[in-house]
């Protein structure tokens, strides 16, 4: 082969075809959303200045190594990309240093993971064999042999497009680094492994908070809670459900839009429907989960606190303390568990729960697992709430138990005996069969509810009913428009992370609650119900069934949802038209008030400003500075803490 036809370094031809692998990747497989040409334009120049910075390095090399180090920068370059589309087409979103850690919960993946990989999968690593080819065939007629000038100005050149590509990302979204919450918004800008570079600087900084912590931020943060999130004034619920028993019922994966509706001409979830009417029912009740999902559930509901919007709580922080709710009910003569048939090390729960205060966790263990009774991640859910019985009729009354159930989990797998339903009909396999197994959970909530009433624990208990996360990605946008019969646009995708929330209390009416909610509020909804005084507690919830509420609900990623408007992608949308508001005035009578960033930014810096309060006591572990029994005691023993810090 001519010597002419390969005069082109290369990290030149290395640049070019993993820049244009990354940007298809970017722009048709992680479907990342784009407003402007500008957005576009950044798109396309993003992955190859990372990849020129990156094969630019060679030069500095000889001959021998530059093949070498070209090679494996390509191969782990692509690794990278690759890992990243795993975990998106799971969880719509990107890895962060924290799920690293959370490596231990591979081994119970099994199915999900195998349905994550395809087989085009493999042309991600064409460019890899191009490079490994060449590298080894023509070593001597693509390596850049330079001297030092030629060399620094390669690094030079590279360093300048990477700057000119921030500086277009600073153009489009000002304060870029300091203020998103949004991981698509980084990597839309400058690049997924810039993207990954960032976030192994938050990680060194999230691991100093804790060291250099000294309680100092506890009274700005309790000012804080005192002043917009407690109400002082106890909701006309208070106090009704005094010595029940709390039977929670956290639904894998269940999202609003299956209640009342039907596939197929069938009803998804019959019982559930029919327990609207003697149910307190919240129909804007959003979930807050982030990377974390159940386990974010589960702190979010336990600790009225956000998780964290990289990796998750239960795995970064599971020893810190905390005063959760479970702690609270034990000092107020509850005996406290969790029914969750999977290992008890799996999101790091057997460490966790031991910081929350619970007394007993039934893990897999408990259940006799077998190769018919169970599938995909694990006990099925009849089986499982049938095995719970006997422990449940064995507990000291009265108790908070929690069940976490299995079956509607990612890729919602199900035995034909076992569905009463037929799939879906859509390009989304996946969504095709989430509706059978919705069904299947939904079934076996009947029966539980049937094996409560004969085991005479029903009448004495209060049951709450709620949607963990959501189920169907925005990978599925395209199918979930068909079935609903319209387009998915941001607006309706922060409507689609609505999960159902029920409330229910043998021998009180209920209702259908309209106000918008979350989980945050479901721990001091749950203490209010029980009549249990909280003054001195630290939440960012408010009780569902007060009537001075807080004013918004926030997403974990920086969105918000008010009562009159969405905010989700830097865009204000009308909460009840999904009408999208003008960022600019549009006429001589419009005030810039009333513009988007007139009418939704002034709650987005509230909801920016209690993200940070929350992440702060978590990073820092500042409930160990604070006394939860006498709020003045604890105020005392902060401040001596910090003298000693000081001195």
């Amino acid at each position: 082969m001519s010597k002419k036809l390969f005069n082109i370094p290369l990290y030149i031809i290395a640049t070019v075809l993993f820049g244009l692998k990354t940007y298809i990747v970017y722009r048709f497989i992680f479907e990342i959303s784009l407003d402007n040409w500008m957005q576009e334009f950044i798109l396309f120049v993003n992955p190859f200045a990372s990849a020129f910075l990156v094969f630019a390095l060679s030069v500095w090399f000889k001959e021998r190594r530059q093949m070498k180090f070209l090679r494996y920068a390509a191969l782990i370059g692509t690794l990278i990309i690759y890992f990243n589309l795993i975990f998106y087409r799971n969880f719509t979103d990107f890895i962060t240093i924290p799920v690293l850690f959370q490596g231990s919960n591979a081994a119970d993946l099994g199915s999900s993971f195998m349905s994550l990989v395809h087989i085009p999968d493999l042309l991600l690593f064409l460019d890899v064999a191009i490079i490994w080819v060449l590298s080894r065939k023509y070593p001597s007629v693509i390596s850049a042999g330079y001297h030092k000038r030629g060399k620094t100005l390669a690094l030079s050149v590279s360093l300048l497009f990477l700057l000119f590509n921030y500086t277009l990302a600073e153009i489009e979204r000002p304060q870029l680094l300091q203020r998103t919450f949004d991981r698509e918004y980084l990597v839309k800008n400058i690049g997924l492994f810039n993207y990954h570079i960032y976030d192994a600087v938050l990680q060194s900084k999230t691991k100093a908070q804790r060291v250099f912590a000294d309680g100092n931020e506890m009274p700005e943060i309790t000012e804080y809670v005192d002043e917009h999130v407690q109400n002082e004034e106890k909701s006309d619920m208070f106090g009704v459900a005094k010595g029940k028993n709390v039977i929670f019922i956290s639904l894998e994966s269940v999202q609003n839009f299956v209640i009342n509706n039907k596939v197929n001409g069938e009803e998804i979830t019959p019982f559930l429907n029919d327990l609207i009417d003697e149910s307190y029912y919240f129909e804007n009740f959003y979930h807050q989960t982030e990377q974390g999902k159940t386990s974010d559930s589960e702190f979010l509901i336990e600790n009225s606190l956000y998780p964290l919007s990289r990796g998750a709580v239960f795995f970064t922080h599971g020893q810190n303390e905390y005063h959760a709710s479970p702690e609270i009910l034990g000092e107020n003569g509850y005996f406290t568990s969790v029914f969750h048939a999977n290992n008890k090390s799996f999101w790091n729960r057997d460490v966790m729960y031991d910081s929350l205060g619970y007394d007993k966790f039934f893990d897999v263990d408990s259940y006799e697992v077998t190769e018919d009774n169970s599938i995909g991640w694990g006990l099925k859910d009849k089986p499982f709430f049938e095995q719970s019985m006997k422990y449940l009729q064995s507990q000291q009354q009265p108790f908070y138990s929690k069940f976490i159930t299995l079956t509607n989990h990612y890729p919602f797998d199900l035995e034909e005996e076992d569905a009463s339903i037929d799939k879906y009909d859509s390009n989304s396999k996946t969504l095709n069969q989430y509706f059978p197994t919705v069904r299947y959970t939904d079934e076996a909530v009947e029966q539980f509810f049937k094996d409560l009433k004969e085991s005479g624990l029903y009448e004495n208990s209060v049951i709450v009913l709620m949607g963990d996360h959501y189920g169907i990605s925005e990978f599925h946008n395209k199918a979930m428009g068909q079935y609903l019969g319209k387009e998915i646009t941001p607006y309706e995708h922060i409507q689609l992370q609505r999960v159902p929330l029920f409330i229910h209390i043998p021998g009180e009416e209920g209702g259908v609650i309209s106000e918008i909610a979350g989980q945050i509020d479901v721990k001091p909804t749950i203490l209010s119900l029980l009549g249990i005084e909280t003054d001195d507690d630290i939440t960012f919830g408010t009780d569902l069934f007060a009537k001075d509420r807080k004013e918004f609900i926030a997403l974990r990623n920086g969105d918000y949802i008010s009562d009159d408007y969405i905010y989700t992608k830097g865009q204000c949308y009308d909460r009840k038209t999904g009408e999208l508001l003008e960022s600019e005035p549009t006429g001589l009578e419009q005030k810039q008030e009333d513009t988007a960033e007139g009418l939704c930014e002034p709650i987005k810096e509230k909801v920016d400003k209690e993200l940070s309060y929350s992440d702060k006591l978590i990073y820092g572990d500042l409930f160990r500075f604070y006394d939860f029994n006498d709020e003045e005691d604890g105020q005392d023993e902060q401040n001596d803490q910090s003298d000693q810090v000081e001195q």
